[in-house]
């Protein structure tokens, strides 16, 4: 095979790593299954797929571009633009572009559905370019995360509302996997003059908030819908609890484990699991 071969297949493979894949392809297939649970037609189904998937592509490549010069800083390997492995114009393309496919795909999920769904994209980049080295770090996870479950709703047919558990549990959910996804690189992002609120709370503080924000999520997904808990819906509670305390024990101990982070997506998967299966539209 010739080199002319190998190059853009080498470009595209780091252009996908780019987009953050883990949290990109996660609340892709969470906003799947939301509206598959839902009872969506197959066709808005498959338009609030890829609308939630243009946005989260925009994130993450928006999130490269704008800390390339950070991550080169720190030496982060694993960001193949700070590596040096893929130039920032082609992740800054990507990521416009894909921005660009989010608004048309948004707005086929009609006006309600698609500006709230711009809007969350528009929150997330705020993030990247801004509040990153903000104490208000946090609010863009509770809004994008926290609106996610009205997108879908909005998108059904009939455009009904989702329950307000349903979004605070969402908020919630972002803000405990932000703070455990700071985690790792507490000590880095301070070196290159990122201060967020996790980095103002410390490892301890930030480490025992995220825990709190997750278990305070999938306790309210559990105990607020109509009805008495089912022993099914008690299990996951507890399941979930397991997994946000061994991410915090993990993250006080191995200071880099990127583990406290699969932890809080482990426990979002469980929380839309019990989200599914209650009546979370209204």
């Amino acid at each position: 095979m010739s080199e002319v071969d190998v190059r853009p297949r080498r470009a595209a493979v780091e252009l996908a790593l780019a987009s953050h894949p883990g949290p990109t392809v996660a609340v892709t297939l969470f906003a799947a299954a939301m509206a598959l649970g839902a009872g969506a037609p197959a066709r808005t189904a498959t338009l609030v797929t890829l609308a939630v998937l243009a946005g989260q592509l925009s994130i993450g490549w928006s999130n490269d571009w704008v800390d390339a010069a950070r991550d080169a800083a720190v030496g982060r390997t694993d960001k193949p633009v700070g590596a040096g492995r893929l130039p920032v114009r082609a992740v800054r393309a990507a990521a416009w572009a894909a921005a660009a496919a989010c608004v048309v795909l948004s707005a086929t999920l009609g006006w309600r559905a698609g500006l709230l769904n711009v809007a969350t994209v528009a929150s997330a980049w705020s993030y990247n370019v801004r509040l990153k080295s903000s104490a208000w770090s946090w609010a863009p996870f509770a809004f994008s995360f926290g609106l996610l479950p009205m997108v879908v709703a909005l998108a059904l047919p009939g455009a009904p509302a989702a329950s307000w558990w349903a979004v605070a549990g969402g908020a919630l959910l972002g803000v405990g996997a932000h703070l455990a996804n700071v985690l790792p690189d507490l000590e880095d992002d301070e070196g290159t003059g990122v201060r967020g609120a996790g980095h103002r709370l410390g490892r301890t503080g930030t480490s025992v908030l995220a825990t709190g924000t997750l278990l305070a999520a999938t306790l309210l997904v559990v105990v607020a819908p109509a009805g008495r808990p089912t022993p099914a819906a008690v299990a996951a509670l507890v399941g979930a609890a397991v997994l946000a305390v061994t991410g915090t024990l993990v993250a006080l101990r191995a200071t880099r484990s990127r583990l406290p982070f699969a932890a809080a997506i482990a426990v979002a998967a469980v929380d839309v699991v019990l989200l599914v299966a209650s009546d979370w539209v209204v």
